[in-house]
């Protein structure tokens, strides 16, 4: 069981009654709880909550706190997410609500990863409303993102499955911390898992992030298993997880587990939340570790977090031609004909529309 700290700012303050039971749990002795949503399986004894901060029991009843609630919402570009493979182009209806199952001390949404219950910037909306704004607005897709999905796991199923009767897409932008019963009752209605590869350490996992590596891969392999569409994000942080060793290591796995096919996002880090004692990564390092990427054999490496860099576009990885322009956020077919290389004719892997 996580131990809470004050500084943790996590008490879990009720306006009004709980209603939503949660799934995935099992009663035990005593009026406690197991939580089998994410690989904590947190022991919750009565008026407690788990890691996450929002998963409650009650009375010997674990209730989704957070159900309809939310946080923020948006319509982004799905290259926002980043997916560069998935519905390219195209906006993406984006939700978030509060908590999450890591507690990462270099958080860039902190604000609301370590909000109370008791917030005043949550607000509800229902999943037939959030479907329904995001057909209105003419997004392709809705994303779970901002905190982590795996711990508002109701309400995203629920709203999944409206918004694949819709004909939309659906994206987990997600830390990985899923059990395989979560990810297989998503599995029908989930499309994308965009997952964070945060390092390739079980020592970065447990001192930064308070969590293990190990279930986060068997996560991936799980969600490519079961016909998700897989890209991954490494936050590239000076003297915690850039080394060019560590980063073979890590790109050699998804070569061996996801093929190399996979999009691979490297990302700057800027200091924020706890770790302000960190410089910004250097562009070198990570034009290092992109170069190393491809000769390994990753057909689709990307940088990210630098404005207007070569490495943000997609290219042909038979011969290189410019295939999808991209600066910032804003994505401009050139030489892609279907998924096919206009130049050469090579397969282009991506997802252009939802069946």
């Amino acid at each position: 069981m996580w131990k809470i700290t004050s500084a943790d700012v996590f008490s879990v303050m009720h306006e009004t009654p709980l209603s939503n039971e949660a799934r995935l749990y099992q009663k035990i002795d005593g009026g406690d709880v197991v939580c089998g949503l994410c690989p904590h399986r947190c022991t919750i004894h009565d008026g407690k909550h788990g890691v996450c901060g929002v998963r409650v029991n009650e009375g010997g009843t674990l209730y989704a706190a957070t159900y309809g609630l939310v946080s923020a919402e948006a319509v982004d570009p799905v290259e926002k997410k980043p997916l560069f493979h998935f519905l390219p182009g195209t906006d993406s209806y984006s939700l978030g609500s509060i908590g999450c199952n890591f507690h990462c001390r270099h958080c860039q949404n902190w604000h609301i990863s370590r909000a109370t219950l008791g917030s005043s910037i949550l607000r509800e909306i229902p999943p037939a409303i959030g479907v329904a704004r995001a057909v209105s607005a003419g997004c392709a897709s809705i994303s779970w993102t901002y905190n982590e999905p795996t711990i508002w796991h109701e309400y995203c199923l629920d709203m999944a499955t409206a918004a694949r009767k819709e004909g939309l897409g659906t994206v987990y932008v997600t830390n990985g911390y899923i059990t395989e019963d979560a990810l297989r009752e998503l599995a029908p209605v989930l499309n994308a898992f965009r997952v964070d590869l945060k390092a390739f350490s079980e020592e970065f996992y447990r001192e930064v992030c308070g969590a293990n590596l190990a279930p986060v891969l068997d996560a991936t392999v799980c969600a490519k298993e079961l016909g998700m569409h897989i890209e991954t994000v490494t936050l590239v942080i000076p003297g915690l997880n850039d080394s060019q060793e560590e980063m073979e290591v890590l790109i050699r796995w998804v070569l061996e587990h996801l093929g190399p096919d996979t999009p691979m996002h490297f990302t700057r880090f800027h200091p924020d939340y706890k770790m302000l004692d960190h410089e910004p990564t250097p562009v070198r390092t990570l034009e290092k570790i992109y170069d190393m990427a491809k000769s390994l054999g990753i057909r689709y490496p990307y940088l990210g977090n630098i404005f207007s860099h070569p490495c943000e576009s997609t290219y042909c990885p038979a011969c290189g031609a410019l295939l999808i322009e991209r600066t910032g956020f804003t994505s401009i077919f050139r030489s892609l004909d279907g998924h096919q290389c206009a130049e050469c004719g090579e397969q282009i892997a991506y997802v252009s529309e939802i069946r």
